[in-house]
């Protein structure tokens, strides 16, 4: 569900980077009344774990499409809202900086899409007001995948990308967005039950962590090379799209983007245990701060 820079104009890319921003703020601020030292390996691990996970594509059988987990709501279950919107921020920035997946431009959008919705709609309002907590992970899973792609259309609408055909993709991004959502629930249900029985915090981090590794430099072979949800559904309307990619903005974003996106053309082992490394480290520096602040 990566929004790349062509889809999004600046008019609707920099409020929504301004709203992502003050979202992300509001997390920093608030993130010490849910944070807990003993959690900070838990908060590193899953955060690589989620990032990992983005990398594999499954297929979505009887389609030529495919999708993967997003994981915010993951996220949120097991850290709470503020630390897991800080690990969304932070790898929808890595992967758009170094690995070039989802525009600079689109970067507000592509947060917004799918940490905000996540994090701060489908978290509270779903989750949380559910008895069964399996079953509120699972349906706030769900949730969270249609309304972004709900509203990766809306702000294509907005952007002036899509124009025509839009009840359309509107369909198309609904349908096959709903059987992406229907896996994501069920992977954070289970995911949520087996982690919530490991017990020892220090052990089950480092089975997650192990688990992050194992999936960026062997289980990615496996992935599935389809377009994605995002992708499929652009596809069927490729007579519909007006491409925006012309202005200052469009050109600053693209540039900063093919310098940094270092890690886009060389081995995927590698790259991916460097965009694990990038994502830890920076949860890691996030634990050091909130330290700081609190003494």
């Amino acid at each position: 569900m990566h929004l790349g820079n062509s889809i999004i104009c600046p008019v609707t890319g920099i409020p929504m980077i301004i709203a992502a921003g003050c979202a992300l703020f509001y997390s920093i601020k608030n993130v010490g009344k849910e944070h807990k030292k003993e959690d900070n390996l838990l908060w590193i691990a899953l955060t690589a774990l989620v990032f990992s996970l983005q990398m594999i594509n499954f297929s979505i059988p009887h389609t030529d499409s495919s999708g993967h987990i997003i994981g915010a709501v993951l996220l949120a279950v097991l850290l709470g809202a503020n630390r897991a919107f800080i690990s969304m921020c932070t790898i929808l920035t890595v992967q758009a900086l170094f690995f070039n997946d989802g525009g600079l431009n689109a970067l507000g959008c592509n947060i917004f899409n799918m940490g905000i919705l996540a994090c701060f709609a489908a978290y509270p309002y779903i989750y949380k007001n559910m008895n069964n907590k399996y079953i509120g992970a699972f349906l706030a899973s769900v949730f969270a995948v249609l309304a972004g792609a709900l509203a990766v259309v809306l702000e294509a609408v907005i952007s002036g990308s899509v124009q025509n055909n839009i009840s359309y993709f509107i369909s198309l991004m609904l349908g096959i967005h709903f059987a992406i959502a229907v896996a994501e629930g069920i992977f954070t249900a289970v995911l949520t039950a087996v982690i919530s029985k490991f017990g020892q915090l220090q052990r089950t981090s480092a089975i997650l962590f192990a688990a992050s590794i194992l999936t960026g430099t062997f289980l990615y072979k496996y992935a599935s090379t389809k377009p994605d949800g995002l992708e499929w559904s652009l596809l069927n309307i490729s007579d519909s799209i007006t491409a925006q990619t012309q202005g200052v903005v469009y050109a600053i974003t693209s540039a900063i983007q093919a310098k940094t996106a270092v890690l886009m053309n060389i081995n995927p082992v590698f790259a991916n245990l460097s965009g694990i490394i990038l994502v830890a480290a920076t949860i890691f520096i996030f634990t050091k701060l909130l330290k700081l602040k609190t003494v």
